[in-house]
């Protein structure tokens, strides 16, 4: 790459392949990949066990007010307390803060989910491409039981249904902006009838579009 530190950031609807194409791009692009990581890379800085980060693993606090107006303060989160309640969802969240902002500052990388687009946007991260990947109902459906092995269609939509309520809420209450709103992105992605590695390329297009040598 031309440019130092690349930052690519995916938020993906749930069985709309976003995972799978982060993983498939971190390899074309020799760049780590950042997911389920970020949970143990949390806790072993912030000493706090990883179980409480799994359980809050984008899923919205539980302030009723935050719930439905979003973030209240928005902009950078705060410093993490390192006493008291430091299990909240909002204290866990500010620890994992941390975490994205210090990954993106050391090296190029892809980071999934958990707000990190917004995270980065807030601290002023330059070289950063946001990308939302999402798919229309039947073919998240499809995805979701090719992925986690569900045979019946009513058992898969509901957990896409589930999954995705949980990951709205959550961006929504920790940046006050609604997570579909596909003008908080650089690149957003119709995943419906493309293949990953179709999508993959898509990807690399853009990022040689707006300067980068890959």
């Amino acid at each position: 790459m031309n440019k130092d530190k690349l930052v690519i950031t995916i938020e993906r609807q749930y069985g709309s392949g976003g995972r799978v194409v982060g993983k498939l791009l971190s390899k074309e692009l020799g760049i780590p990949y950042y997911d389920d990581e970020i949970l143990s890379m949390t806790a072993e800085r912030s000493a706090v066990g990883e179980q409480y980060f799994r359980l809050a693993d984008e899923r919205a606090g539980n302030n009723l007010l935050r719930r439905i107006v979003g973030a209240i303060h928005g902009g950078l989160p705060g410093q993490p307390k390192i006493e008291g309640d430091v299990t909240s969802p909002d204290n866990l969240f500010k620890f994992q803060s941390e975490v994205i902002r210090e990954l993106a500052e050391q090296e190029s990388c892809i980071i999934i989910g958990r707000c990190a687009d917004y995270i980065l946007d807030a601290a002023g991260k330059e070289d950063l491409i946001k990308i939302f990947v999402y798919a229309d109902t039947a073919t998240c459906i499809r995805r979701t039981m090719e992925v986690d092995g569900i045979t019946d269609t009513k058992e898969a939509l509901n957990k896409l249904t589930r999954i995705t309520k949980q990951r709205r809420e959550y961006h929504k209450y920790f940046t006050g902006k609604e997570w579909e709103d596909l003008d908080n992105y650089d690149l957003p992605i119709n995943a419906s009838r493309l293949e990953f590695d179709q999508i993959v390329e898509l990807i690399k297009t853009y990022i040689r579009m707006v300067g980068y040598d890959v």
